[in-house]
């Protein structure tokens, strides 16, 4: 399963190191874990969608790292701002905001000699597409809680992972994020309803795993817990992503649990984040 691309580039310096930090934390990137070790020192910065490339034809002049962003003039801005703390660099390393053949626009910033960056946005949007409303994968500032049965807990904690993981990624503080443990699925929505009705968080992530080997009212059970966890979104208004496995087989649960299919916990706290930011669209009278 591909989980991630990192691209590791040596700063060279201490001081290098920082500027750079500082470069990417003024233009708005969330920040990852990083580390700090006896011989090296790392600071990673996120971003919700990641592309691997090939180019046949035609290369545009670029950096070799591009970032796609929502709002090229703030970007622009940022970095103007940022470099102007050094007199007379802006001009040299920032360029002007040009058109591209591919129907977006571009600018490069060189924050350190030799650490070139594109940043570009599409010119159009939608790209051709009817306007919609929809969510964006940006969790900062939102706050979770994670039900999480411990039952078939070689699965679950798979999924906790992976759920953490979106979150992380995506810019929600750990803080921000409870996880409650229940001690099967028939419990999660229980649990759930429980958070919801107290309206102190932004969605709730339901895990579990039922295996149909394991208990002959398999049926039953799952009809029960998707019921309770759909009725206690519906009446309090709270999101509730969908993270319970119904599998055949511990195979079957493992795949999905991070081995071939995915993870479905991190699908389900990557819906999670999206619902939120629909809600708060919709509220503000449905911009997109």
């Amino acid at each position: 399963m591909i989980k991630g691309i990192s691209i590791l580039r040596p700063a060279g310096s201490a001081d290098v190191f920082e500027r750079l930090t500082s470069f990417f934390e003024a233009i708005g990137f969330a920040t990852g874990p990083g580390w700090n070790e006896a011989d090296s020192i790392g600071a990673s910065f996120l971003a919700p969608l990641g592309n691997l490339e090939f180019v046949n034809g035609k290369f545009p002049s670029v950096a070799d790292l591009m970032v796609e962003v929502t709002s090229l003039d703030a970007a622009h801005q940022a970095a103007d701002r940022w470099l102007g703390s050094t007199p007379g660099e802006a001009s040299a390393r920032l360029s002007q905001i040009t058109e591209t053949h591919w129907k977006s626009s571009i600018f490069t910033v060189e924050p350190e000699p030799g650490f070139a960056f594109t940043f570009w946005a599409w010119n159009d949007p939608a790209r051709g597409k009817p306007i919609a409303v929809e969510g964006d994968l940006a969790a900062e500032g939102m706050r979770f809680a994670i039900v999480v049965a411990r039952w078939n807990a070689v699965i679950t904690d798979r999924l906790l992972e992976g759920a953490f993981d979106a979150l992380l990624r995506s810019g929600a503080k750990r803080p921000d994020i409870s996880v409650i443990r229940v001690p099967g699925a028939w419990e999660v929505p229980a649990a759930s309803r429980a958070i919801a009705n107290q309206h102190k968080v932004d969605a709730i992530i339901t895990l579990g795993c039922l295996l149909r080997g394991e208990t002959a009212h398999y049926e039953a059970i799952y009809n029960e817990v998707a019921r309770g966890i759909g009725q206690s979104q519906q009446e309090t208004g709270v999101p509730h992503s969908f993270g319970v496995l119904t599998c055949e087989t511990l195979e079957q649960a493992l795949n999905r649990a991070g081995i071939k299919a995915g993870n479905k916990g991190f699908e389900a706290a990557i819906a999670a984040i999206e619902m939120v930011s629909l809600q708060r669209k919709l509220a503000e009278g449905g911009k997109a």
